[in-house]
């Protein structure tokens, strides 16, 4: 899969626990870890082991499907001729999961980074009002729009190590 080395771990019910509840809420971990248990299952077994509502274990396992953390396989029954799906959880999937969520947050990382490093910012000392840009201070003839206090300059230099830190972290865990 490319990059699935990287985190090198079983997925076990902690784990898939939180990315089901990531995706699709506190049921979907019942879902998720029936199924693990059970290798397979239908939503009428999922219906019998849960007492959940049949379109709200509908609606979580397409979601889930959606992140391919779960499988469907798709029959028709002889004798209804009405579609039987038989679902299976995909630990492997997880793993890409979690792999692609830490890209995407690595991503809003630098996006942080790069603002707060190219940026100066003023700030009146109030905890409920907002930090402002040079240029947004400027026009604000460096009074708080908020409370009306005057704007000091903001040292955002430990935001900036903090954010330069996690960054390496994360960066180490995919190779170039």
């Amino acid at each position: 899969m490319g990059g699935c080395e990287i985190l090198a771990v079983i997925i076990d019910d902690e784990i898939s626990s939180k990315v089901a509840r990531m995706i699709a809420g506190e049921d979907a971990v019942r879902i998720v870890l029936f199924l693990k248990r059970m290798g397979k299952a239908t939503n009428d077994q999922i219906l019998a082991e849960t007492g959940m509502r049949l379109n709200d274990i509908r609606k979580i396992l397409f979601k889930l499907y959606n992140y391919s953390v779960v499988q469907c396989d798709r029959l028709r029954d002889k004798e209804t001729r009405w579609f039987i799906f038989n679902w299976r959880f995909q630990p492997d999937q997880v793993e890409g999961f979690i792999v692609n969520m830490k890209k995407r947050v690595l991503g809003l990382l630098k996006m942080r980074f790069e603002y707060e490093a190219n940026n100066d910012f003023y700030y009146c000392g109030t905890q409920e009002c907002d930090k402002y840009t040079f240029d947004v201070a400027m026009e604000q003839v460096f009074r708080c729009p908020v409370c009306g206090k005057r704007l000091q300059h903001y040292d955002n230099d430990d935001i900036i190590r903090i954010l330069r830190d996690r960054i390496g972290k994360i960066e180490k865990e995919f190779p170039t």
